[in-house]
């Protein structure tokens, strides 16, 4: 049954009111608070189902505007869960052997937080770059994942990742989107791991991008993007895995790293800035 969500009705809406006469209408900012009002509550998959369960029929309902959502399911503790999966083709046909960008955020929240920043600013990027690449198809086939049972060791991800793997299924590259959401202009907002303060600004307004060392190249060209966008951005590359700063290895890049696969996060830095992440 289709989730009773607060958006505006086409054929309730006047123009004669000024009112937007469809969702579709409604600028990016308008759209990603949208997601936000419905993703934001306790969501954790055992101590708040209902609302985890809210958030994922959510999830799908918003993918499945642009295609046919599969469901990749996984057991924990002898219970179901499930990542939601889109996947668009590019602009032209490809060769079955050209490998897809998979870019994904997990939906899941810890117990007793709303997880607004975590990660429900990700989830709302997610479905945006859903809708832009169904709308103006990329140069490359991209798949959308919201991953589940995150919080809980990256669950949800290595399930996933290990599956790939089994399957022998090549991916270009893997982004994960984790937090997204906070900036503090302020002088020292910004916190490291011990050794990188020296290397890297003091002040947490800028996007990071944490990449193992096949995704040096990538993540040049998507940090000189995001620049271009008024946006600061830092790049950090990360040998062994992310073993010698187990800081990087903290969302749902890191089993697709394990897998041996490049991959490499997208965030605000979390707990490294915001003191209100959970």
């Amino acid at each position: 049954m289709p989730l009773p969500l607060n958006r505006p009705n086409p054929q309730m809406v006047r123009l004669d009111d000024n009112l937007l006469p469809d969702y579709i209408t409604l600028d990016l900012k308008e759209r990603l608070i949208t997601h936000l009002s419905q993703i934001v509550r306790d969501r954790d998959p055992y101590m708040a189902s209902g609302g985890h369960f809210y958030v994922q029929e959510y999830i799908r309902q918003e993918l499945e505007q642009w295609g046919s959502v599969e469901i990749h399911k996984f057991q924990v503790s002898g219970k179901t869960h499930h990542n939601l999966i889109l996947n668009l083709p590019a602009k032209e046909a490809r060769p079955q052997q050209f490998a897809p960008i998979l870019i994904g955020s997990h939906y899941d929240a810890v117990p007793g937080s709303p997880g607004a920043d975590d990660n429900a600013t990700g989830v709302a990027v997610l479905l945006e770059l859903a809708r832009a690449f169904a709308t103006q198809a990329p140069t490359h086939p991209v798949r959308l994942v919201a991953f589940d049972m995150e919080e809980y060791g990256l669950l949800g991800s290595a399930a996933y990742a290990a599956y790939l793997k089994e399957q022998q299924q090549p991916l270009r590259l893997m982004l994960s989107l984790e937090m997204l959401g906070y900036c503090d202009r302020t002088p020292n907002s910004q916190w490291y791991p011990p050794g990188l303060k020296y290397f890297y600004p003091n002040q947490g307004d800028f996007i990071a991008l944490v990449g193992n060392l096949p995704t040096i190249l990538d993540f040049r060209h998507l940090a000189r993007f995001i620049r271009q966008a008024g946006i600061p951005c830092q790049c950090l590359p990360v040998p062994l895995r992310g073993v010698i700063v187990p800081q990087t290895r903290l969302s749902d890049h890191a089993p697709f790293w394990d897998q041996g696969y490049p991959a490499l996060m997208v965030t605000d830095t979390a707990f490294l800035r915001n003191p209100h992440y959970h």
